[in-house]
């Protein structure tokens, strides 16, 4: 009876770390997805990254793990079932981080260009105001930007008259971004209420 008690306590024992492994890994992925977003800009902070990676990791857990489990014993009958579920969970919870890790080391690159075109857009839209358009030079800090295509802007500055907005398309695939004065002085935010991103 000892025995098998220890038996049993050494199984619990080497079959625990499928839920700590949940609970490390559904943190560090949501620092790594606010840090290192997969798509895009990513989630947009740190809680709504912590729901992401939360619901990843349970589907991982609850949908994904019984499957491979049920392989595992296929492979090893000694197993029991919850230690075979327990190790595949585990498994597929770090094969998760990896892959993670992975698509926002890919992504980086391409979210790195992005905030580069977007500086280099900004200086190009300040030395326009500076030398055709100095009414406008106070307001460059409220400046407004949409992007339209991969390497097309439009920025929007406030000028003295609330309805009427210095607006310009900055191409950033050439070198020096061109500019160009956008006839419509409509402020972005009324384009992205039509449905612009």
């Amino acid at each position: 009876m000892e025995r098998a008690r220890w038996t049993r306590l050494r199984w619990r024992l080497r079959g625990a770390w499928q839920w700590p492994t949940f609970a490390a890994c559904t943190a560090g992925e949501a620092v790594l997805l606010d840090a290192l977003p997969i798509w895009g800009n990513g989630p947009g902070g740190l809680v709504p990254a912590l729901l992401l990676a939360g619901f990843m990791n349970l589907a991982v857990v609850a949908l994904a793990a019984p499957l491979a489990g049920r392989l595992l014993r296929r492979r090893r009958p000694d197993l029991p079932r919850p230690i075979a579920v327990d190790y595949a969970g585990t498994a597929l919870l770090g094969l998760l981080a990896l892959a993670l890790v992975a698509a926002g080391v890919a992504n980086h690159s391409r979210v790195r260009r992005e905030r580069e075109a977007r500086a280099q857009q900004a200086t190009a839209v300040a030395h326009y105001v500076a030398a055709q358009a100095a009414d406008y030079r106070g307001r460059l800090r409220e400046a407004d930007t949409l992007r339209l295509e991969a390497d097309v802007y439009r920025t929007c500055v406030p000028g003295p008259d609330p309805k009427r907005w210095l607006c310009l398309f900055v191409e950033t695939d050439q070198e020096p971004p061109g500019v160009t004065r956008d006839p419509d002085s409509t402020p972005n935010s009324a384009y992205r209420r039509g449905g612009f991103p």
